[in-house]
């Protein structure tokens, strides 16, 4: 195959799934924008099931040894799966593997995660912009990270996945939108802070801060704190504060009761909060809804 029939191929693909999601005229009830494909094709139909019984769409993390058959199934449920593609910065067919993943109609990019050196580190910097290029998202674990194994010797730090990493490639590459995992779990001020300031960049608040802060919900009002104020230390005019979230489950291991638990987790901090419908309705789903819409 020549190369302009490899391009061919490559826009024909984009515009099928681009084609696909326009269909749904309407954005769905939820967006579940971090969720971890198991492997199993079994997974994903309980993942259809679940998506069906509450109008939900989730942009699903797929390994590259499962991107083929993740593909077919995206293409079977375009209204409800969008796929995110796996990616290790430190790999040297990094920005082939970007290639790839659009080429098969991918949105994105993530979990990024366990980088050998800072996220903002200017060697990654081809992988932004081809990620860039194709107007894909990329969502970055940020914070701490579990150690399921720790009688095994790991190259891993939590100091190269600080949310402050993501500061700079947020202003760098202004047309990528990135997704922090965790809200930089526990510096959360710090992530709140930058992603006031970087319209590109929102965070999810998957994973334990929900449990660890059930007992103390309004916490986030400390954290998410500029709503209504009027400052020229504020954006001019923006929506909630709160709006800087979008919603993840993290679920992972195929253990699909999480996504139930961790929408309960989040409707109950809103809540609590006073966050209001309209910018709930855009933390679940919205926000992302205008992101996918906007792709090309």
């Amino acid at each position: 195959m020549n190369l302009q029939s490899c391009w061919f191929l490559v826009v024909l693909t984009s515009l099928v799934n681009f084609g696909a999601l326009l269909a749904q005229t309407t954005p769905p009830h939820v967006i579940d924008a971090h969720l971890h494909h198991n492997g199993d094709p079994v997974f994903l139909k309980k993942l259809v099931a679940k998506l069906d019984s509450v109008d939900g769409l989730t942009l699903v993390i797929t390994a590259p040894k499962d991107q083929e058959s993740v593909k077919g199934f995206i293409a079977k449920h375009p209204n409800r799966l969008m796929g995110l593609g796996e990616l290790q910065l430190d790999d040297p067919l990094a920005v082939e593997r970007v290639d790839r993943f659009h080429a098969a109609g991918f949105r994105g990019l993530g979990e990024i995660t366990s980088p050998l050196k800072n996220y903002d580190d200017r060697s990654y910097w081809p992988i932004y912009e081809r990620a860039e290029k194709y107007g894909m998202i990329i969502l970055f674990h940020t914070g701490i990270v579990n150690r399921l194994h720790p009688e095994i010797p790991s190259d891993i730090s939590v100091d190269r996945m600080r949310p402050t990493t993501l500061d700079g490639i947020a202003r760098r590459f202004p047309k990528l939108t990135i997704i922090g995992a965790h809200l930089g779990n526990p510096d959360y001020a710090w992530a709140a802070e930058i992603s006031r300031w970087n319209p590109n960049l929102y965070f999810d608040l998957s994973g334990s801060s929900l449990i660890k802060k059930q007992d103390d919900p309004t916490f986030w009002k400390s954290i998410f704190w500029w709503s209504g104020v009027v400052s020229p230390h504020t954006p001019a005019g923006g929506p909630d504060a709160f709006e800087r979230l979008v919603f993840g489950s993290d679920v992972f291991n195929g253990e699909l009761e999480e996504f139930d638990r961790e929408l309960e987790r989040y409707h109950k901090m809103l809540d609590a909060c006073g966050v209001p419908t309209a910018a709930q309705d855009n933390i679940f789903a919205g926000t992302m809804w205008k992101i996918l819409s906007a792709q090309k």
